[in-house]
Parts: structure tokens; sequence; C-alpha cells
């Protein structure tokens, strides 16, 4: 039986406490309240892909309010890391392949879309144009993510997600379910038919020569939580949601009580096909990111 692949998380400690790491091929969802640590995870998450894969990984941001998610600054002071932003893809063509090697690492998917990730209306022409705009988005944010798995990138952090009612109606949550179903289950020239479209044909031979082995990939999507507390996060079914219950780990980030003062702490909710540890972990956050506190 052949093993698969572990994947660091860049936390120290943690990884050993997920049976050896995350499992390649997978999707992992960290889901906590805001302020709780989910982007210097992620931020450490990819950048460890140098170390691991000759690559970092991608920050794949889906914020479309506008406000800065620090993730240029967390990375500079976590790991002296200059994460730089792509503004746009290569133009379709045989200097694709090539062109993917100098793209960033971070992508804005929803800027300037303002506050509506979530579909508000039922009417029918409401709906056909935020379809529309699904559409055109994903568009480009797969070829900045087909480009990116050309280049080397291994790991690709989504960040920014936000609670939804219905999870059917969120630009977000679509656009995440498209690209794990795109880029976790489908090998690479699959990926580059939807990319290419109609000009697949002429660049099917540079398609073959850039292949890359989908099982290798890791997919981390950071997800914004209504609750704050840990046991409000463990107790609230994992089958509410269509992402958690999809994703192989899922890993809770919330605050516990400790007396007169709130503490962070970590519980690995799912972790299919491996050992994990069951138990609540403490952590705190430095100028190094987070890091397990005795309880």
């Amino acid at each position: 039986m052949t093993s698969v692949r572990r994947i660091s998380t860049g936390w120290s400690g943690l990884d050993e406490r997920l049976g050896g790491g995350l499992l390649s091929g997978t999707m992992t969802v960290l889901l906590g309240a805001t302020g709780i640590g989910k982007t210097q995870f992620g931020v450490a998450f990819a950048h460890q892909g140098i170390e691991s894969d000759g690559r970092a990984g991608v920050v794949l941001d889906l914020s479309a309010r506008g406000d800065s998610q620090n993730h240029a600054p967390y990375a500079e002071r976590m790991r002296q890391w200059a994460l730089t932003a792509a503004t746009e893809v290569p133009p379709v063509g045989p200097d694709f392949f090539s062109a993917c090697r100098g793209m960033g690492h971070y992508w804005r998917a929803l800027d300037r879309i303002g506050h509506r990730v979530v579909l508000e209306s039922d009417d029918t022409t409401a709906r056909d144009a935020w379809q529309r705009e699904i559409n055109r988005r994903t568009q480009d944010t797969l070829a900045f993510l087909y480009g990116s798995l050309l280049a080397g990138t291994r790991r690709v952090v989504i960040d920014g997600v936000e609670p939804a009612g219905r999870p059917e109606d969120s630009i977000q949550l679509e656009l995440i379910e498209y690209l794990d179903h795109q880029l976790l289950h489908k090998d690479g020239e699959w990926v580059a038919r939807d990319v290419f479209r109609q000009h697949f044909r002429r660049l099917a031979d540079q398609v073959e020569a850039h292949r890359y082995e989908a099982s290798e990939l890791a997919c981390l999507a950071l997800c914004t939580s209504h609750e704050t507390m840990l046991e409000a996060l463990i107790e609230k079914p994992l089958v509410d949601s269509d992402l958690l219950a999809n994703a192989n780990t899922v890993i809770l980030l919330g605050k516990i009580r400790d007396g007169q003062r709130m503490r962070r702490a970590l519980h690995i909710a799912k972790h299919r096909g491996s050992a994990c540890d069951d138990g609540i972990l403490f952590y705190e956050i430095d100028d190094r990111g987070l890091k397990f506190v005795d309880a």
C-alpha cells in the first residue's frame, strides 16, 4: 500500500499532533473568529513550501471588503518573506508557461467587488448577473493557480472566507468548491483545458511537458466563524456546512475562559486517514506566529 505524502503545516509541534502533518491531495479547513490567528497560520503554511517543496505556496485572498488581511506584513515579520502580489495572469499563449515563474504569490480574487459576496435576492436577473460574476472571477483565479502550480507551487491558502446562511449563495464558497474539485481532484491536463479553452489544442504539447501531480497538492481554507468560543465550535455539527463535511481535516480555533482571562485554544475536529491529538491545545501568538503553551 502506497503511503500518503505528509504536508508540514509550518507550525512547530502541530505536525506531530496531526500524525505527521496534513495529507497531500486534500482540503484542510481552519475555522475560527476574527483575530484568532488564522491568517498567521496560513502565511506560515504557505512559506513552509520553500523548505518542503522548493517554492512557496500562494495566498488566495477572497476578502471582498477592501480592508487588508495583513498578509504581507505578517510574512515580513514572521518569516522575513517579501510576499508579492500578482495583479494579472500571463496572456494565453506559448509564453504563458515561462511567464508564470514571475508571478507573485498573492492574489485578490474578489478585489473591488464591494460587499456583495452573498447573493441577497432570488430575482432571476440578479442571480444571472451574480453567476456571470462568479464565472469571470473563477476563470482568472483558476488561471493564476494553474500558473502557480506550473511554476512549482504545491500549497494553496484560501483566506477571507466569511460565514454564509446558505452556502449555495456565497461567491466565496462557490469558488472554493470549484477550485477544490478542479485542482485537487483533476489531472493537470483537465485544468489546462478549462484555463486555455479554445486555445488548448495548440498548447497541448507544452501542457504535457509541464505536468504536475494533483495528489501532491494541499489546500488550506481559512474560514471565519460567528462563534468565538472553542466550546461552541466543537458543539457545532460539521455536517451543517458542505465545506466542513467534505474537508479531510478540520481544525477549530477559539477562546476558552481561564479564570479571569481568555486564552486561545485549538482542537482537531477531524483528520481522516490519520491518527491525531483529540485534546484541547492552548497556544499563543508572537512575532514568529502561533506556538503551543502549557495548559
